[in-house]
């Protein structure tokens, strides 16, 4: 198994390794020919991350290190702005914009924190799918099956990857309809979409700013809180899980639990079983306010509407250099007007209030993070078939982005089972909560 963060801030602390070690264990398996990591990262910090190492041991041996955490590996989404780097976003049309000026607010807090970045991962261009697919940069394979090459979820598919293949403790991520959830359901890790206020979201080159979070992926729960906490400016507290004797969760019977494929099905049940089995009241209830998402959207939603009025000019002037079926999902913005736009706001907060009072006597909402195991990336090729499986992928986890909740997914299936995802989506603001929640389900799981 994966060490925890808190399992290297330890070892790190009692000597038993050192910054640079870790370093070049992520190093070694970035660079791994066998491996994902060509695919994985648009760019290695090889030698920054050594020498951030180096001087890092060097304060630690001092006694003047401030942060536990120094010295942890973790990997940046190809979103965020890095003082003097160019951000692309894993696309080709950016390739000669300017270098950003100054580090995005979550990128100076890591790395005061004391983390490492050791590169920047593949994604998605402009985040713009839940597939994880990039015919610039490739694909990187998810972890399981891997001689078929299957795909890691988007649009962090190279955090997840990351993450999974031990290429960084942590990643960085984006969530805007379930970017950080589905990879880590698909590739067999925790991801964490925050209440998206809690996090700035300035230097991170938008999607939809009325939906955009930023998220980390991570081998465990307490890990993505410390991460969590971090990136929300606040100090990193040990995770007090909550009783899951009396626990009130939801299952919302609504689209949510359409189309599961077999796996997931049943290793769903299991996950719902077990948690049962531990105390927690579990309820099938009908949500009306789930069944209404879809049809204020149906034109597009804030994603195609926001994300054309950023890339208007750019696709003018290199829309040949996008990826096609990215380009036209964004152009769909095109075709909204102002009139649509403020009706879906006013749309938006009513079904916000709607849920807050419909939700209110439940301690958090459970579902599949994804209705289908990954598919072989060629099986993708056909554009019906990745608009198809695209929306599948974003179903179940949108609902938490247009709705100002936060949620997490989990993993749910066995060694010897392809990678399942376990979502529990909590109140707006009610991150702490959720975390405690979410520490208790995972170690009922880790038990059943």
């Amino acid at each position: 198994m994966q060490p925890t963060i808190l399992e290297q801030a330890e070892a790190l602390e009692a000597g038993r390794t050192t910054a640079r070690a870790l370093i070049e264990e992520a190093l070694a398996r970035i660079e791994d020919p066998a491996g994902e990591g060509e695919r994985a990262f648009v760019s290695v910090y090889r030698e920054q991350a050594r020498r951030s190492a180096d001087a890092i041991d060097g304060l630690r041996r001092a006694g003047r290190l401030s942060s536990r955490f120094g010295g942890i590996p973790i990997s940046l989404k190809d979103l965020f702005d890095v003082a003097g780097e160019v951000t692309r976003a894993g696309s080709r049309a950016l390739a000669d914009a300017a270098p950003a000026s100054a580090h995005a607010p979550v990128i100076a807090r890591v790395l005061a924190a004391g983390f490492v970045p050791v590169g920047r991962t593949n994604m998605t261009e402009f985040a713009f799918s839940g597939l994880g697919i990039n015919p610039h940069f490739g694909t990187p394979a998810a972890p399981w099956d891997r001689g078929r090459r299957r795909i890691p979820g988007g649009s962090s598919s190279g955090a997840a990857v990351s993450v999974a293949e031990r290429m960084a403790s942590a990643a960085l991520g984006t969530d805007t309809g379930g970017s950080c959830r589905i990879p880590a359901a698909l590739c067999g890790v925790v991801g964490y979409k925050p209440t998206a206020r809690r996090v700035p979201i300035e230097g991170v080159l938008p999607l939809a700013p009325s939906l955009d979070s930023v998220g980390p992926l991570a081998p465990s729960v307490a890990c993505c809180a410390i991460v969590d906490a971090v990136l929300a400016g606040s100090a990193p507290a040990p995770v007090r899980p909550a009783p899951l004797a009396g626990l009130r969760l939801a299952v919302p019977q609504s689209v949510m639990l359409e189309g599961l494929d077999t796996a997931v099905a049943s290793a769903f049940a299991r996950a719902l079983s077990a948690l049962s089995a531990a105390g927690a009241r579990i309820t099938e209830q009908t949500f009306p306010v789930f069944d209404s998402v879809a049809a204020v959207n149906a034109k597009g939603g804030f994603a195609a509407a926001e994300a054309f009025a950023w890339h208007r000019e750019l696709i003018a002037e290199k829309g040949a250099l996008y990826d096609p079926r990215i380009r036209a999902r964004i152009a769909r913005g095109e075709l909204q007007s102002a009139v649509d736009y403020i009706e879906l706001s006013a749309a938006r907060r009513r079904l916000i209030a709607s849920c807050d009072r419909a939700t209110e006597s439940f301690d958090a909402l459970l579902a599949p993070t994804c209705p289908i195991v990954a598919p072989p990336i060629a099986a993708l090729d056909d554009e019906r078939d990745y608009n198809r499986v695209n929306l599948l992928l974003l179903r179940n986890t949108a609902y938490a982005n247009f709705l100002d909740r936060c949620a997490i997914s989990l993993p749910c299936h066995r060694p010897d089972e392809p990678p399942v995802g376990l979502m529990l989506m909590g109140e707006t603001l009610a991150d702490a909560r959720l975390f405690a929640i979410a520490a208790s389900v995972e170690a009922a799981l880790a038990q059943g």
